[in-house]
């Protein structure tokens, strides 16, 4: 009979674990913050070895797919001057595959403080713009930044096209650009693109099509997720999919966009844009904030996502409610490590 400690235990079932995930194809979907944090989760669990022995088809079995509308910042200001895409969600998306993540990030993401020109910039979003004017091209500049960096997986952008994000507001304003839609502070009543119908990457389609799982969220509902799913043929793309499609819900409101919205509200919108029961799967958090966070949060209006299980449960959904809160202090993120456990049971 054989025997195993704890430790050699835990080490077989993560291995067991590994095996069993080795050919599941996941597509992620998002922008800002919250799709980086998906992919740190998923990375390991289904890369288990170094990304030395990864080739670029073993790669396409952890895909993000990226929105390009952000205007801001270090990102508005490349896509203003050089015409690109804007480099920032992609970079973080590229910092959050890379296989030594913590020291990539740092690098990547080290933004200069000073400097005529500089101040403001991060240096991946540099990087990216050097590579696409001198392979011509940003997707192979994507593809180039992550071969150095490493990563396991790929970013694609959701389009190769210029696009711009406008937005109407339920007393009937109507606002162009993602920075001045998040700064209206209005209850928005739906957003679109312009031009309305930006066509895909091939790739992006390709790998909704192959994928077993599809992940939309956590992140931005209005600005970083629902942009993606506006771009021509990738919402039905997902719709044909017969993969499991899950909606990972915001921890917290976020002002200017989803004041006062419960998990079905989020859910609400997503299906307004795309239709109804356009996942199967929700995931919320029961967990709970310290004292630090909540107070940090409620001063920039910022308050918990509730969970409405009722009317969940009416739209015909499997709603899985766990305890995803990171202990940082007075931030709350999702824990990755949490999170990452829950998708890995669902795939």
């Amino acid at each position: 009979m054989l025997h195993m400690n704890t430790q050699d235990n835990t080490a077989y079932q993560h291995t067991l674990r590994a095996m069993k995930l080795a050919d599941r194809r996941v597509v992620a979907l998002g922008g800002g913050s919250g799709l980086p944090a998906v992919l740190r989760s998923l990375k390991d669990r289904l890369f288990p070895f170094p990304s030395c022995s990864l080739g670029d088809k073993n790669r396409e079995r952890l895909t993000a797919i990226v929105t390009v509308t952000d205007d801001g910042g270090s990102s508005g200001r490349l896509r203003g001057d050089f015409d690109m895409l804007p480099p920032g969600d992609i970079r973080n998306c590229l910092s959050a595959m890379a296989e030594n993540s913590d020291m990539m990030n740092d690098l990547f993401q080290y933004r200069f403080d000073k400097g005529n020109g500089l101040n403001g910039h991060s240096l991946g979003n540099l990087l990216l713009t050097a590579m696409t004017h001198m392979r011509g091209n940003f997707l192979e500049a994507v593809s180039c930044c992550g071969d150095i960096m490493r990563v396991k997986g790929r970013a694609l952008p959701s389009t190769s096209e210029n696009v711009v994000l406008g937005a109407e507001f339920r007393d009937g304003l109507a606002i162009r650009g993602e920075t001045c839609i998040a700064g209206h502070r209005g209850r928005i009543q739906h957003v679109y693109l312009i031009p309305s119908h930006p066509a895909p990457l091939p790739q992006t389609i390709e790998a909704i099509e192959k994928a077993d799982a599809i992940i939309i969220g956590p992140g931005s509902l209005y600005t970083s997720i629902i942009p993606n799913l506006l771009v021509k043929d990738i919402a039905a793309a997902i719709r044909r999919s017969t993969a499991k499609k899950i909606y990972v819900c915001n921890l917290m409101t976020e002002p200017g966009e989803t004041d006062g919205y419960t998990a079905t509200d989020h859910v609400r919108a997503v299906f307004d844009h795309t239709e109804y029961g356009f996942f199967q799967y929700v995931l919320v958090n029961n967990g709970t904030f310290s004292q630090d966070a909540w107070k940090s949060h409620a001063d920039r209006e910022c308050y918990p996502v509730q969970y409405d299980i009722d009317e969940l449960r009416d739209f015909g959904l499997t709603s899985i409610a766990v305890d995803l809160v990171a202990d940082r202090g007075d931030k709350i993120r999702h824990d990755e490590d949490k999170l990452g456990k829950i998708l890995a049971e669902l795939l």
